[in-house]
């Protein structure tokens, strides 16, 4: 039998470092695959963050190369403000260890884990330490430290630091070694592009491997920095209410109007009186029983939501569209940021963005992007709010067929932008099923989806629109060159008529005994300044007019004219040629234009 005594002395405290150490998969490097791509988002959100408090455009760099045969060396170099020399160590070598975990606003780290976490994971894998080089100034010299982490205590080891010269003016770079894989070379890649998507003011270059892919900014304007806001009376706990009272020194009264959001005199007096308290109590002599009444007597009041517009930052209808655009061709795409709303007392805002078409795979589910506080959740996309919500709604009523997911070219992005996401675990990968979050999400993607089916009906109705103007082209002109041989008369120009039933800008194609000829006309009441594209691999070289311009690229030729008509005005284009490849017709609204190929 072991006694008491045997068992207490096997019992001892550890550090976080340590419970980590031995449960590293709670922090998302359950694998070398994916240990390289957590590394990276950790390194690249703290960059992201620093350069928005410092009001900088962010200009990153990351690179991953390959040292031997299992181990890679990951760099992510930023031009934010950089760190103190004295803050360099804890910051790198200190898990939960960070300026946000007791700020109450929108950001992408707040525990002080993730980049703490990289250096654990590396020294584990290859007992190599972390490379830190940082520099706050041009009047400062950079320092570089080697930083690993004593897991015993979980404090920084310094194992080198020297002052060094450095390009940056300022900034931060970081190079971590580890045993890892570029199996997942595609998903890092995507999520560098997500990235670059939901932060278009950020320029990012990644040199995978000697690969180099630069994603590009499309806003020139830093967003602007959230501000910490106090804790809202309705979201605070009994333990953390009873923590703040005891290091405050004030009456109950001074205590609610100065520690909780938009609490103001009136409302601190009938919380008061609700809980039965005197206003000159001290409030860190208040007795257990009593801090309960005044937490329950917080609850009941009616208290108004924390000033969303100070402690959140959300990307922007504007700006979410533009940084789709940029990274995803797309036939359609429209974005809807929701009104901000509160669970918890902790404010959040949803915001979502649906495209169609474009280079979205036409087979299979929809592609379904997530985020959270500007940052992508590539994994547990089945134990994610957000796909449940997207599941949830009716896309058959929207034009498009489902199972779970709409089917289709559809993309759907969704961003839950909050002072505290809740996120299924450490690892940060799913949103929890919070059900003020899910009914924002349903909502706006409800939103999205009447605007979709909108976009299907008028592209159905300008299809069939379409096809009966080609009809007409085609079929009319075939008519009249039957009648004219059977009645032996000369033929008849039908333009007039044609153009009697259409009222459009027209432009066919026909291809007759080697020669290529374009016909333009203008059948409507306006004039109208056309750019008329033709691909093919004719050259086109003895073409009257001559083509404004010409390029070639892998045997075949972009030929361009540009022209202004005249209502009722024709224009001819003919050279010689097979008449193969399209024709294009651009500058005039696709409700006024119709393009026939006669030779498809």
């Amino acid at each position: 039998m072991v006694l008491a005594e045997d068992l207490a002395k096997q019992q001892r405290s550890i550090s976080v470092a340590e419970f980590f150490e031995k449960n590293k998969h709670l922090l998302g490097f359950d694998s070398p695959t994916r240990g390289i791509i957590t590394t990276i988002k950790e390194a690249v959100d703290n960059a992201l963050d620093a350069c928005e408090e410092a009001e900088v455009l962010p200009d990153i760099f990351v690179g991953i190369k390959k040292v031997d045969a299992e181990v890679y060396r990951i760099t992510v170099e930023d031009n934010g403000p950089g760190i103190v020399p004295e803050n360099v160590p804890p910051v790198f070598g200190k898990l939960l260890y960070g300026s946000r975990f007791h700020q109450i606003r929108q950001s992408r780290g707040q525990q002080g884990i993730g980049i703490s976490a990289a250096v654990l994971y590396a020294q584990l894998t290859t007992g190599i330490p972390t490379q830190v080089v940082s520099r706050t100034g041009a009047k400062a010299r950079a320092h570089r430290f080697e930083l690993m982490i004593k897991t015993e205590t979980n404090e920084p080891e310094i194992v080198t630091h020297e002052e060094i010269d450095w390009d940056r003016t300022h900034g931060t770079r970081i190079e971590i070694q580890f045993k890892s894989t570029l199996a997942a070379k595609k998903r890092l890649v995507d999520y560098l592009r997500l990235t670059a998507i939901v932060n278009p003011h950020a320029r990012i270059t990644a040199d995978i491997d000697g690969e180099v892919t630069t994603f590009e900014r499309v806003s020139g304007e830093v967003p602007p920095c959230p501000k910490p806001i106090l804790p809202h009376p309705h979201g605070i706990e009994f333990g953390a209410l009873k923590r703040i009272a005891a290091a405050n020194t004030g009456t109950v009264e001074e205590f609610l109007i100065g520690s909780f959001s938009k609490v103001g005199k009136k409302t601190a007096d009938e919380m008061i009186a609700l809980a039965n308290l005197k206003p000159a109590r001290k409030v860190n002599k208040l007795e257990s029983d009593e801090l309960k009444r005044l937490l329950d007597a917080m609850q009941a009041v009616k208290v108004p939501a924390p000033p969303a517009q100070q402690c959140l930052s959300p990307i922007g209808e504007d700006l979410i569209c533009k940084g789709l655009e940029k990274e995803i061709q797309l036939d359609f795409i429209k974005a809807r940021t929701r009104p901000s709303t509160v669970y918890g007392g902790h404010s959040f805002i949803i915001e979502a963005a649906i495209g169609y078409g474009g280079k979205v795979p036409a087979e299979g589910t929809a592609q379904l992007f997530r985020f959270a506080n500007r940052v992508p959740l590539l994994y547990q996309q089945g134990a994610c709010a957000i796909t449940s919500c997207a599941s949830q709604v009716n896309w058959k009523s929207y034009g498009l067929s489902q199972q779970g997911l709409p089917m289709g070219p559809v993309l759907i992005m969704v961003h839950v932008a909050s002072t505290n996401v809740p996120f299924t675990s450490e690892s940060k990968d799913a949103v929890a099923s919070i059900p003020e979050i899910e009914r924002e999400v349903v909502l706006v993607l409800q939103e999205l989806g009447r605007e979709l089916k909108t976009y299907l009906y008028r592209r159905d109705k300008k299809k069939q629109q379409d096809d009966r103007a080609r009809a007409i082209c085609s079929v009319i002109p075939e008519i009249a060159a039957k009648v004219s041989e059977i009645v032996e008369l000369p033929l008849v120009d039908t333009s007039p008529i044609e153009g009697k039933i259409m009222r459009k800008v027209v432009a066919k194609k026909r291809t007759v005994d080697g020669k290529v000829r374009i016909d333009v006309n203008n059948y409507t009441a306006k004039e109208v300044t056309l750019v008329l594209y033709n691909l093919s691999r004719d050259a086109a070289e003895d073409a009257k007019p001559r083509p404004d311009f010409v390029d070639s690229i892998d045997g075949e030729y972009n030929k361009v004219w540009r022209c202004t008509l005249d209502p009722g005005e024709a224009w001819q284009i003919v050279y010689t040629g097979s008449g193969d490849g399209s024709v294009d017709l651009r500058g005039v609204e696709d409700g006024r234009k119709v393009v026939v190929d006669l030779d498809v």
